[in-house]
């Protein structure tokens, strides 16, 4: 193998390698440089990935679970590899569907990472090379050019007008101006001109940097580290069932310990015969399906919620989005399109909506052409590369049939005056038919200042600035005068002609006023949280339906000197909180949490991430979103769109109520087996299941038609409900008296069962029929358990295919046990009379019509 060609460094940049402190003891430069080279970022940030294999045998670590591997042991070791086989394939299948889920919500997100990935170009070998932004090494040199972002931490060497947008690290809107002067090393973040960051991205001018940090060694590496300390934790309700699981585990276990004692001294039953039956009925009546269902509800909530743009991250999300009570979202790319737009124009003393521009009008002409050649934007089928405002100037020409290219070749800029901040104004120079002419564009009232104009024209247009102002849009002012060289400098910006104004802005989401309006019919209170400006927050919201009559827009330091329990009084009466630190985020989601509510919270940047982990659910962009964000939330949309979070808080609601579906037939169906067993014991009965029986009903009526219930079809009146208390469980009185009362009835059905099988043909015959009929009920049951409205003779009966297909696969296993004779043995079933099949199948319809209408009885 050819061996790799070594690059060979500048003497200046071994200099500057070793200034910043990058060599390693014993080692040239050189060599410590091609050493730190053959790393990339995730070698030098340490992280690891959880393999497979642990996922899967945490799995296992669940107080039932290792119960029943130890019913499993004990029915080996007495020679029942039968019953062993059935829990050690029941808790294998719910520990690779737990495992399937960990692995694929990981898998969402690295192909997330991936599609965002940047790329940088690189000096390597002497020439330029564009790699992807991960493989970038300590050492390399980047280029930098506008609309590049950066991807790692390093020291600029060389740069021309570099202007840099840094907000994911400080919060800060504005882009900082970069110069490779010395800057003190312990200079704030913001002020540390001389160094570029990862995470930020370019937005003027061009330059290069040599990498210094990459991967956790970068600045916003540093900040993952502190929100990577939380470790992963168990789900409330996961931990509620557990708790719930293992309280009721005891139970039984005390139970079966009663019934193995009755059987051996009263009933004078052998040891092994009465102990497997009593393992039996453990097995039966413990659900050690409950977590397993659960977590399948919860792995076919999440992919729907990834096909619709919500990847979830912890599933935590998916619990608590059906107790969102607030979101508090930002403004820019969630509830707007994050694309500058033209709406008016100011020219010839009118304004002019956008749509009804004319640029062949020649007083309206030369404010597009300003537009035009004063930007340095360039919009293509490649995308969008400079700044909003000037981006927005381009398609408003190419609306009107200017095309940018065209009109900048025919009228070649010939020299600038770069904007800059403090100036608040940017000069191009220009060869035009009636000679040189200066083009300025910049804010209203610095331009003003520098034009010919009357005070009754100045006045005239300051209330045109004011009104477009009033209505959020950010207005442009622009102007002209003749030169007699291109050698122009700033006292030139003066007596120049006005040509007009443009106002624009970042409109609305088609999507987000009914997204909001949703919201709210929800029980919901969509809350905007942005650092713009509170005109231009408060006109979108109020546009989109989130400012309404009674709340206020106010900006961040006004609650700077409240404390925190005045915030938790003033909360409810804001709406809309602008030019917000990630402090007063942090203070505004707590005052929420400590009225009760539950909090969602929306956000992109590393300054976002603590808010993230102070909300209830984190929800990160996916698409702008920083890393560190990302991790930070419970949540990433991938289209960045607030109604993406109102359809995962629907979807949210909807999991929600499946999984306390499934859990209800669950717990119902076991309850009425430990009902019949102990109504036989103390009624001095033959005992009523075989303990295939058991095993049987547990593998098949238990599993398929909860699964079945987890996908049950969303209730259009989902989003008319108000949320449900954030501390509310499931296993609430009312939910468990109504498992009481169904399990009631399926054990009278069962038991009515048994008695006409002991009369026509005894213990055998009763058993079968009991066995029968308590696995035809619960196949019925799952109807039942449909909604808390009856549904029998509805149409909402037959909208679940997957119960339709659980019920048909489970009754035809039934009829296979009962009229195949080579199963009967095996199964220990007698063979039933056609009438006996008839009253079986109406004492277990009939036990789902009882519950039917007991459910109609209620709502009435």
């Amino acid at each position: 193998m050819a061996e790799k060609k070594k690059e060979v460094w500048s003497e200046s940049r071994v200099e500057l390698f070793r200034e910043l402190g990058c060599g390693e003891q014993g080692l040239t430069d050189g060599e410590a440089a091609q050493r730190l080279s053959r790393f990339g970022p995730n070698e030098l940030s340490g992280e690891k990935k959880k393999a497979p294999l642990r996922i899967f045998l945490e799995q296992f670590a669940d107080f039932l679970v290792i119960l029943l591997i130890g019913a499993a042991a004990v029915s080996i070791a007495l020679g029942d590899a039968e019953s062993a086989a059935v829990i050690l394939a029941v808790i294998t299948m719910n520990a690779v569907l737990g495992t399937v889920q960990t692995v694929k919500a990981a898998a969402s997100l690295e192909s997330l990472k991936r599609m965002s990935a940047p790329t940088a170009k690189v000096v390597r070998d002497g020439a330029v090379r564009e790699i992807p932004g991960r493989e970038v090494t300590v050492g390399d040199v980047v280029v930098l050019d506008a609309g590049d972002a950066v991807c790692a931490d390093g020291r600029l060497l060389e740069c021309a007008a570099l202007k840099a947008d840094e907000s994911a690290l400080t919060g800060e809107s504005l882009p900082v101006e970069k110069t490779t002067g010395e800057v003190p090393a312990d200079a704030p973040l913001g002020d540390r001109r001389n160094m570029v960051y990862s995470g930020s991205f370019i937005t003027y001018g061009r330059g290069r940097f040599l990498v210094t940090g990459v991967g956790m060694d970068t600045e916003m590496g540093r900040i993952a580290a502190l929100l990577k300390a939380a470790g992963d934790k168990k789900t409330p309700l996961q931990e509620s069932l557990d708790q719930f699981g293992k309280k009721l585990s005891v139970g039984i276990l005390i139970l079966c310990a009663l019934i193995f004692a009755v059987s051996v001294l009263v009933r004078g039953e052998s040891v092994m015969s009465a102990f497997l039956f009593a393992v039996a009925l453990a097995v039966a009546a413990i659900p050690e399906a409950l977590s397993s269902i659960v977590t399948i509800v919860l792995s076919f909530g999440t992919r729907k919620m990834a096909k619709e743009h919500a990847v979830i991250r912890r599933l935590q999300a998916v619990e608590g989005l059906g107790s969102v009570s607030v979101i508090c979202s930002d403004k820019t790319g969630t509830l707007t399109q994050n694309k500058m737009t033209v709406q008016q124009l100011y020219a010839a003393g009118r304004i002019i909506p956008v749509e009804q521009a004319d640029f062949a009008d020649p007083l309206q002409e030369p404010l597009l052409r300003a537009a035009l050649l004063c930007s340095d934007a360039t919009v293509n089928e490649n995308g969008e590369v400079g700044d909003p405002t000037e981006t927005a100037l381009v398609r408003l020409g190419e609306r009107f049939g200017f095309d940018e290219e065209e009109i900048r070749s025919r009228w070649p800029r010939l020299t600038e005056i770069p904007f800059d901040s403090d100036r608040k104004l940017m000069s191009t120079v220009h060869q035009l038919s009636g000679g040189l002419m200066m083009l300025t564009k910049g804010a209203v009232d610095v331009l003003l200042d520098r034009t010919m104009l009357t005070e009754q024209e100045r006045r005239e247009i300051e209330s045109v600035n004011e009104e477009f102002s009033r209505q959020g849009l950010r207005v442009l002012a622009f102007a002209c005068r003749e030169v007699d060289s291109p050698a122009v400098n700033l006292c030139d910006e003066s007596a120049m002609d006005f040509l007009g104004l443009i106002a624009m802005m970042d409109p609305p989401r088609e999507e987000s006023a009914p997204a909001v309006a949703q919201c709210i019919a929800a029980g919901i209170r969509p809350v905007m949280i942005t650092g713009d400006h509170r005109v231009t927050a408060a006109a979108i919201a109020r546009k989109i339906g989130i400012l309404t009559e009674g709340t206020e827009a106010v900006e961040g330091a006004v609650i700077d000197s409240m404390s925190d329990e005045e915030l938790k009084e003033f909360v409810p009466k804001v709406s809309v909180y602008a030019r917000v630190s990630p402090e007063h985020k942090i203070r505004i989601v707590r005052a929420w949490q400590e009225r009760g509510n539950l909090v969602a919270m929306t956000g992109d940047g590393v300054n976002d991430a603590p808010a993230l982990k102070q909300a209830d659910i984190g929800v990160a962009m996916g698409v702008t979103g920083t890393e560190v964000a990302k991790d930070a939330a419970g949540m990433v949309l991938t289209d960045d769109n607030f109604a993406t979070i109102v359809r995962a808080v629907e979807n949210g609601r909807g999991v929600y109520a499946n999984i306390k579906r499934a859990i209800q037939f669950l717990l119902s169906g076991n309850f009425a087996a430990i009902l019949t067993v102990l109504y036989a014991s103390l009624a001095g009965l033959p005992v009523p299941f075989a303990a295939v029986h058991l095993l049987f009903i547990n593998l098949l009526t238990d599993s398929l038609p909860a699964i079945a219930l987890g996908l049950e079809p969303q209730d259009g009146e989902l989003m008319r409900q108000k949320p449900r208390p954030r501390n509310e469980g499931i296993l609430t009185r009312e939910f468990l008296i109504n498992v009481g009362i169904e399990g009631l009835v399926i054990a009278l059905a069962t038991s009515a069962a048994f008695h006409l099988g002991l009369r026509a043909g005894g213990a055998p015959m009763g058993s079968t029929m009991a066995f029968s009929t308590l696995c035809l009920s619960r196949l019925f049951h799952g109807f039942s358990c449909k909604s808390a409205r009856p549904v029998l003779f509805q149409k909402r009966f037959f909208n679940n295919p997957y119960l339709l297909g659980a019920f048909a696969a489970g009754a035809a296993l039934l009829a296979a046990v009962l009229l195949i004779p080579a199963l009967e043995p095996l199964f220990s079933a007698a063979a039933l009379p056609a009438a006996d099949l008839g009253a079986v199948a109406g004492l277990a319809f009939g036990s789902m019509a009882v519950i039917q209408a007991l459910k109609a009885l209620r709502r009435k």
